[in-house]
């Protein structure tokens, strides 16, 4: 059963809630020293993620690689473009607060979008809970989750909280799909995933605090080509040396 993925989506259903209710009451200062925060715990649960690896150099040349194919194929643009068309599903049915023009509502709410359905931690618990059932991830995220959807919804409104339903969705996928692959691996593959996603959520917590903006969504496919990576690097290349 997807616990992480059930508690992520509540944790942004009720987060937008709250926020749309009594997030107006929230200073400036209030909501930039929690994304300061937000920030450092992503970087705290990347380092324990990366922590336990057993292949440095293929978690390495798998991040380079997967960017370099994220980039090649301008994967980030892509997911912004589906967010933004899934942001105009969303507008029919919910228009912009008082005070807020359309044009700054709809980039807000496709940088919402992203940062919800697409975020490399979130994609990376996912597939590791697919894989073990371990939802300590999407758990944790869920603390994140629920306090940034209410921020967002204090600005937005309730319009934040639909956003669990193709999060939901997207990440119920990637579970499927993880179920199937975790019989293929081994427990050294599964360190080796483990930490790829650690450099996600490093890159995502820097993105966090605004100190530089890693190109996070360009990196997904490292968490693709990571395991196979690391496969060959145990029974090929690690036998060469």
């Amino acid at each position: 059963m997807p616990v992480g993925i059930i508690i992520n989506a509540l944790s942004v259903l009720l987060g937008g809630i709250f926020g749309a209710i009594g997030g107006r009451k929230m200073s400036n200062n209030f909501k930039d020293g929690l994304n300061m925060a937000f920030g450092i715990c992503s970087m705290t649960m990347g380092i324990y993620a990366i922590a336990p690896m057993k292949n440095m150099a293929a978690v390495i040349f798998a991040v380079i690689i997967g960017t370099g194919i994220g980039l090649l194929i301008h994967l980030g643009d892509l997911i912004i473009r589906g967010a933004a068309k899934m942001q105009q599903l969303i507008s029919r049915f919910v228009s912009s607060p008082t005070g807020l023009d359309q044009k700054t509502f709809d980039a807000t709410l496709v940088t919402v979008i992203v940062l919800f359905c697409a975020s490399g931690t979130g994609i990376y618990g996912a597939l590791t809970e697919g894989m073990n059932g371990d939802a300590t991830i999407l758990i944790s995220k869920s603390i994140l989750d629920f306090f940034t959807a209410a921020i967002f919804a204090a600005n937005l409104g309730y319009v934040v909280s639909l956003i669990a339903i193709p999060q939901f969705i997207i990440f119920i996928i990637l579970f499927l799909m993880a179920h199937s692959i975790y019989p293929l691996t081994n427990p050294a593959m599964i360190f080796d995933f483990k930490a790829a996603g650690g450099v996600l959520m490093l890159a995502t917590g820097f993105r966090m605090v605004q100190l530089k903006m890693f190109p996070t969504a360009d990196m997904i496919p490292a968490m693709v080509i990571i395991m196979p990576i690391s496969w060959l690097w145990m029974t090929v290349i690690l036998p060469m040396l």
